[in-house]
This record gives structure tokens, C-alpha cells and sequence, in this order.
């Protein structure tokens, strides 16, 4: 072989292997190729939400309404990754994205492969939902003034709870959590029915 068909070979090779390990790490260590393989993200709107919370009466429903403009947001996701695995007959969780904001030159799949990727790299592997209303039509519609927001439904398919940095019942602003404040409210609305 030719130094220079060698040369040539070994470049080859050699970028492959970089390109290798660049997308290893653009989709994070925690992302087995199974668990990305199951993530899916489909276009839908709020009462697509609300749709798939009455198909699933008899289970606690979490809802996330979330944009990955949102620190806040993306530092908790990785929870509610872990509550539906805690439980997964009895908790579903669905994640809601609020990216689009109704620019004309940014149609809705403008958003898509980011939101994707975020997706992956944290095996959202229930229902992700992109949506295709902008976001202050959503907030405005649910009366929300930020995300994150959190939306808990009982069994019944009511909302039990909704967490967002409103005021909370003490009149003190504080912002929520998931290990502080949704799982423990989960855990209870998953005793109190199981006492019923």
C-alpha cells in the first residue's frame, strides 16, 4: 500500500472515530441506544393533554409543562423520569413542551431536534408532547404566568394539584420541587386510594 492510499485510510478511520465520540457526548452518557430508541416526540396541543389524562382514569397522571429555554425546568425533568419509574401501573407521566412561540419564520418542527435531543439524553421514554399552540396562548389559557408548572391528576382524571411559583398556601413565594413537593403529593394520592 502506497504511503499515500495509507494516509488516506488513516484519516478516514480517524474521523469516524471522532465523529464516534462527538455524538456520544452531545447525547450524554446516561442515553443507552434502547432507551433513546423508545423516546418519541409527537405535535399535539393542551387538550391532546387532557385527552390522554381521561384514557388513563384509575392512574395518577403527571403533566410537565416545560421549554428547554427553561433552566428551572430542564434541572428538574430528570425527576419525573425517575417518578414513572418508580410506579409505572400506576403513574403516568406526560411531558409537555412549550418551545413554539408563534414566530412565522419558526415553524413548530423548528423546535423538534432540540427538544428531541434533550429528550433522549434523559430517557423520556412516556408520552413527550411538542406543542403546537404558542406559548403565551397556553399560558393564557391556563391562567399560568411561568413554567415550570406542574399538573397532578387522581384517579378520578380531576386535577388534584397544580404546582407552579404562584404563591403558595402560606403566601410565601417559594419555588418547587419534585422531591419536596410532587412525589410526596403523589405518594399520597397513591396511599390514600390504595386505603380506599
Amino acid at each position: 500500500m502506497s504511503s499515500t492510499k495509507y494516509h488516506s485510510t488513516f484519516i478516514g478511520r480517524l474521523s469516524s472515530i471522532v465523529l464516534l465520540a462527538i455524538s456520544a457526548i452531545s447525547f450524554g452518557d446516561s442515553t443507552s441506544g434502547q432507551d433513546a430508541a423508545a423516546v418519541s416526540l409527537q405535535n399535539g396541543t393542551w387538550e391532546h393533554v387532557q385527552a390522554i389524562v381521561r384514557k388513563n382514569q384509575g392512574k395518577v397522571v403527571v403533566v410537565d409543562i416545560w421549554s428547554t429555554s427553561c433552566l428551572p425546568c430542564m434541572k428538574e425533568f430528570p425527576k419525573l423520569v425517575a417518578l414513572q419509574k418508580q410506579s409505572p401501573s400506576e403513574i403516568v407521566c406526560i411531558s409537555f413542551n412549550v418551545d413554539y412561540i408563534g414566530i412565522k419564520s419558526k415553524p413548530v418542527d423548528t423546535y423538534r431536534a432540540p427538544v428531541e435531543k434533550f429528550l433522549k439524553k434523559n430517557s423520556a421514554t412516556f408520552t413527550n408532547i411538542l406543542s403546537t399552540t404558542e406559548s403565551d396562548e397556553i399560558f393564557a389559557s391556563l391562567d399560568l404566568a411561568s413554567i415550570p408548572a406542574v399538573y397532578v391528576y387522581g384517579r378520578d382524571g380531576k386535577l388534584a394539584k397544580r404546582f407552579d411559583d404562584s404563591l403558595f398556601s402560606d403566601g410565601e413565594e417559594e419555588a418547587f420541587t419534585y422531591e419536596d413537593d410532587i412525589n410526596p403529593f403523589v405518594n399520597a394520592l397513591l396511599k390514600a386510594s390504595a386505603n380506599e
